[in-house]
């Protein structure tokens, strides 16, 4: 079969999760009902954050970013898919195709340097809190998030430049609910070995230094915790730390999930299913964790929402 080039056809038919017609009105609410309480959860958190003083500390700030993150990274799939559903058509364009993988890997790639970085803030409040406040100062927080960004960015700039130098034949039908490197390599007509090598060495590397930084961090703070002598003082060094804890576990362990399935060892729908909790269970989940467990952050929350309600009845009032 002759490879062709990509322009002329344009176009990729994305096949979902299911083609079975009984589950789309299922499929359909289920994920318009978590897109609605991701985005509107995480911009509460966001808002919630801005408005309250008390919460303008590192650890915070880089909360809001993650929950921020999280918003766009739902964002670049699941719409697509909801829209998909509703209309009974799954095609996507090529252009379209490049910009929605590309979008994917900044976000996810966020996500990841996010979590990092919130690993080494809880390394400095529990190992040095007496250099705290000089180390982590607004101005190094606001590098940190845009070094990860233009590393997010440069990421998925070069992984988009690898896919635009594949071809493909007349099967341009993906086996997914959204575009990524490893679906456009499995229907390429084109030699995909460098492009493969490149992408798991690339995916590899930013999750291995990251995940390096993750274990160092933790690795000084159980050592720090171990040497304070109360036992109040130990549960408090690792009630700041569960709710990260729990959020990496998702993070890697869902992206470890679908990191596997995209070699081959899964069926394609089985892959696709593990990606939904990777793109859609894992940014509802991690905020709200973070959120329900923290005590300053539900008084935010509970302050904000206090707020809002105050100014809609004075609003009300004024009407009536």
């Amino acid at each position: 079969m002759k490879p062709e080039n990509i322009s002329d056809t344009a176009k990729f038919v994305l096949l979902g999760l299911s083609d079975d017609p009984h589950l789309q009105p299922i499929l359909f609410g289920l994920f318009l009902s978590m897109y609605l309480v991701t985005v509107l959860g995480n911009l509460l958190i966001i808002l919630a954050v801005i408005s309250d003083s008390h919460l303008h500390t590192p650890m915070y700030f880089f909360l809001s970013n993650l929950s921020l993150a999280d918003i766009c990274f739902i964002c670049t799939t699941v719409p697509k898919m909801i829209v998909d559903i509703s209309t009974h058509s799954s095609v996507i364009f090529y252009v379209s195709c490049l910009m929605q993988m590309s979008l994917f890997i900044i976000f996810g790639c966020m996500d990841d340097m996010l979590l990092t970085v919130m690993a080494y803030d809880h390394f400095m409040t529990i190992c040095h809190p007496l250099r705290y406040n000089v180390i982590m100062n607004p101005k190094l927080c606001w590098l940190l998030v845009l070094l990860y960004f233009i590393i997010s960015v440069l990421d998925a700039l070069f992984l988009t430049s690898m896919a635009l130098r594949l071809s493909f034949c007349t099967n341009l039908q993906i086996s997914h609910f959204f575009c990524a490197m490893d679906q456009l390599l499995k229907i390429a007509c084109s030699d995909i070995l460098i492009n493969t090598i490149i992408e798991y060495l690339v995916t590899g590397l930013l999750g291995v230094v990251p995940l390096s930084g993750i274990i160092f961090s933790y690795t000084q703070i159980v050592s720090s915790v171990l040497k304070i002598p109360s036992a109040g003082g130990k549960y408090k060094a690792f009630s700041i730390c569960g709710s990260h804890l729990i959020g990496l576990s998702l993070f890697y362990g869902t992206g470890f999930e679908v990191y596997l399935s995209s070699t081959g060892a899964q069926s394609p729908r089985k892959s696709a299913i593990i990606s939904v909790l990777y793109t859609v269970v894992t940014p509802t989940m991690i905020s709200f964790i973070y959120s329900l467990r923290n005590k300053n952050m539900l008084r935010g929350l509970g302050k904000f929402i206090f707020r809002i309600t105050s100014f809609l009845s004075y609003v009300r009032c004024l009407y009536y």
